[in-house]
């Protein structure tokens, strides 16, 4: 509804008298019209909306009304004890999820863990394998150096004359030429009693093997030196010396005459011959090839080192 109102008499309008003091729903609306005074000014049109001031007021009214009854429910006792059940309940939801938050912080941390020792485990191999490599390598150095050591020793030993016990090399160029006399004579002894009739005729055949395997043994000492296991050297010593005796023991036989059975029959008398050296000179190899791996010979040279150690 629109009401004329003149701005003469605006000022003396109350706006407390334009709102209720105690707002009611059943009170009636009141309009009031004010007569039109003629003047210059121009006329003011107002609005007045109660309805609208009516809604205002109302929801105002019915969020206190609410807000009370709220607070009433909530100073009851079972209330209060639903609201504490409430919010203990909240805490240990709260509590829970912390929880489960440090369980799979704690499952992260295994399995970061497990990763990791398995990593480990891979890798034993590998060190396994590197610490072998390392320990032939080791083994390979050590070898070398010793072999090396060996051969400066040797070289040592060839260019400086003054260091080999020369007292100590003729007692066992001594020894060696008894025990290779020994042992050869022993072996020829058989072969000697054949082609003897009488004791007497023993004698020669059984003093030239002895000379002969004395001096083969001094010989096979210094010719094998510290090569021991060089079985091409110790055979070829031994069929030097048996083909040397065997021919001298065949020059010393009849003559040879132009005719095929005189050159079979000394080709047959020289092989048995050289057989029965090499036979005899075989066995003084092997005793002497004993003694010296087993240590009661020295092979050439000996230094004075080694002869005051012993």
């Amino acid at each position: 509804m629109k009401t004329l109102i003149d701005p003469s008499l605006i000022p003396l309008l109350n706006p407390k008298n334009l709102l209720p003091t105690r707002f009611s729903t059943s009170s009636p609306t009141s309009i009031r019209t004010f007569k039109r005074f003629p003047s210059s000014s121009k006329t003011l049109i107002v609005k007045c909306s109660l309805e609208e001031r009516e809604n205002g007021g109302l929801k105002n009214a019915l969020s206190g009304i609410v807000d009370k009854r709220v607070e009433e429910l909530l100073n009851k006792e079972e209330n209060r004890v639903l609201l504490d059940g409430l919010n203990k309940a909240s805490q240990r939801v709260e509590m829970a999820k912390k929880e489960l938050a440090e369980i799979e912080r704690q499952e992260l941390e295994a399995a970061q863990l497990k990763n990791y020792v398995n990593q480990l485990e891979s890798r034993t191999s590998e060190i396994a394998e590197c610490q072998r490599e390392i320990l032939e390598a080791r083994a390979m150095v050590e070898e070398a150096e010793r072999s090396l050591s060996e051969k400066m020793d040797g070289d040592i030993l060839e260019e400086r004359d003054g260091e080999i016990d020369k007292d100590e090399e003729r007692l066992e160029s001594i020894k060696a030429a008894s025990v290779s006399a020994v042992i050869g004579t022993l072996a020829g002894l058989p072969i000697s009693l054949s082609q003897v009739t009488s004791s007497t005729e023993l004698i020669l055949p059984l003093a030239i093997s002895f000379i002969s395997c004395a001096l083969f043994g001094v010989t096979f000492r210094y010719t094998i030196r510290r090569d021991l296991d060089d079985i091409h050297l110790k055979t070829g010593v031994s069929a030097a010396f048996a083909s040397v005796k065997g021919l001298a023991v065949l020059g010393a036989g009849p003559p040879l005459e132009l005719d095929i059975a005189s050159f079979l029959s000394h080709a047959v008398d020289s092989a048995v011959y050289v057989s029965e050296n090499l036979f005899i000179f075989v066995f003084a190899a092997v005793g002497l090839d004993f003694c010296f791996k087993m240590r009661f010979l020295s092979p050439f040279p000996i230094k004075k080192s080694v002869s005051q150690l012993r």
